[in-house]
């Protein structure tokens, strides 16, 4: 007999973060409200939790990240202004991000680390699991890994994550997972983790990337987990403690992706996500392909 598990509709998304990387740019303007394109890179990560039916969005702030509260809730000048010039279009845009999800706030407070900012949900999300996602990665809405993890935890119950193979070398910017496989390919059962491993200590390849889908368990672990890399309380640190004892909280199991990842957390990978997605919207996509092998063929010519 199968068991039923609770309906997943709530996703915690921390968004308390400096975005020291992007001043000066970020000194006013919170980092998630950075375009890509002509949407903030927030909406995309709130977009995402919506077509997995979760509806139910808290998000997780600090000081001066009032514009996320405005940026999804209704701009009524604004939309009037719209209606009477006929300009439905743009009205439509404008409303969308209101219509999306229902938005709670909390404030962190103390930056003490991504493990703290999830613990501040504990009070919204009660008892049940939840997502978790990280606005700095922004999955392509072609590759709907966040359903997929939500069905792997109404099937193996517990916690999920999401791994993506990545160059060795590159293993210490990412927690890492050692896995051991499962009946279903792209899953694998989660055996430890660490977080930013050198790379002669990496047990594998596999790199967390933003997307969690939590059993409730997780937040009782954090409440007595001490600071550890950087001073700050990592979730890492709790789900490796959850993947070496089930009976805390269930089994930690991982969805490996392989589909288009766009990484807005470097300067220099969130110029490369603006063009990959520029590309490939139908309105943007041609003329700015065409100026783009006009540009890059006279760089190679002068170079």
């Amino acid at each position: 007999m199968t068991e039923t598990r609770p309906t997943i509709t709530k996703a915690v998304i921390p968004a308390a973060g400096l975005g020291t990387r992007f001043l000066p740019a970020t000194k006013a303007t919170p980092k998630e409200m950075l375009p890509v394109v002509d949407k903030p890179a927030i909406q995309y990560v709130v977009e995402e939790a919506a077509a997995a039916g979760l509806d139910d969005v808290l998000m997780v702030t600090g000081r001066n990240k009032r514009p996320l509260e405005d940026h999804f809730d209704r701009n009524y000048e604004l939309e009037s202004a719209l209606t009477k010039k006929g300009d439905q279009s743009r009205l439509a845009k404008v409303q969308e991000s209101s219509d999306l999800a229902t938005m709670h706030y909390v404030r962190q407070g103390d930056p003490k680390g991504l493990g703290h900012a999830v613990l501040c949900a504990a009070p919204h999300v009660g008892h049940e699991p939840f997502a978790v996602l990280l606005g700095d990665d922004l999955i392509d809405p072609r590759d709907p890994l966040l359903q997929r993890m939500v069905e792997v935890q109404q099937q193996y119950g517990g916690s999920v994550i999401a791994l993506m193979e990545v160059d060795p070398a590159q293993i210490h910017l990412y927690g890492c997972a050692a896995v051991k496989p499962t009946a279903d390919g792209d899953v694998v059962q989660v055996t430890s983790l660490v977080e930013k491993p050198d790379a002669a200590d990496a047990p594998s390849n596999l790199a967390i990337i933003g997307r969690y889908v939590l059993d409730p368990a997780v937040f009782e672990i954090l409440r007595k987990t001490e600071p550890g890399r950087g001073g700050e309380i990592q979730l890492t640190d709790a789900l490796q403690q959850l993947a070496a004892d089930e009976q805390l909280g269930g089994p930690v199991h991982g969805v490996v992706f392989k589909g288009r990842r766009y990484d807005t957390g470097d300067r220099g990978d969130y110029l490369r996500a603006i063009v990959r997605l520029a590309c490939e919207r139908e309105d943007l996509g041609p003329d700015f392909r065409t100026w783009l092998r006009s540009y890059v063929t006279e760089e190679m010519q002068g170079s």
